[in-house]
């Protein structure tokens, strides 16, 4: 038992001692990140369980077919929901681990592109114009280029030994 509280207090002391090493701005942003972790962890959670309602409350009624566009679109649209929360959930713990210093550009236009494909499962073709789906695709394109073309930048620092630029 005392090893155990020895452990704890040890965890506890190394937590508070890497907490006195860091700035004050570092700290308050680790802080923040924390409660940002707790707050979509929540909001993860009350989505899972509606999406849950929702399918279970479709079974019941029978009409659980994934193939009516409408089915689809909410089984799909929630789950692309979760999928985009937890990966913005996921950016907020690699910055409160250290394991980098703000949230990446690499992680928004991925978290961009899933909410833009989860906005494709979603639309109804027959109710919005032409121009507006174009718009939606080239950003899409244009967001998967950038993104391809910073792993490419990557690829080739690393070939080339090179740091990447902060």
């Amino acid at each position: 038992m005392s090893d155990i509280k020895t452990s704890s207090e040890a965890n506890h002391l190394s937590w508070q001692g890497k907490l006195r090493k860091i700035a004050p701005y570092d700290a308050f942003e680790q802080i923040i990140s924390q409660i940002l972790v707790i707050i979509i962890s929540l909001i993860v959670l009350i989505a899972l369980y509606k999406l849950g309602e929702d399918v279970i409350s479709l079974l019941i009624r029978r009409a659980f077919d994934p193939l009516k566009h409408e089915v689809f679109q909410t089984i799909f649209g929630g789950i692309m929901t979760l999928l985009i929360a937890m990966e913005f959930k996921h950016s907020i713990i690699a910055v409160a681990r250290r394991e980098h210093s703000i949230i990446q550009v690499k992680t928004v236009l991925l978290i961009s592109m899933l909410a833009l494909t989860r906005k494709f499962i979603i639309l109804d073709v027959n109710t919005l114009e032409a121009g507006k789906i174009a718009g939606l695709a080239v950003a899409l394109l244009a967001m998967g280029a950038v993104y391809w073309l910073m792993r490419e930048r990557e690829a080739w620092n690393v070939e080339h030994g090179k740091e990447e630029e902060s």
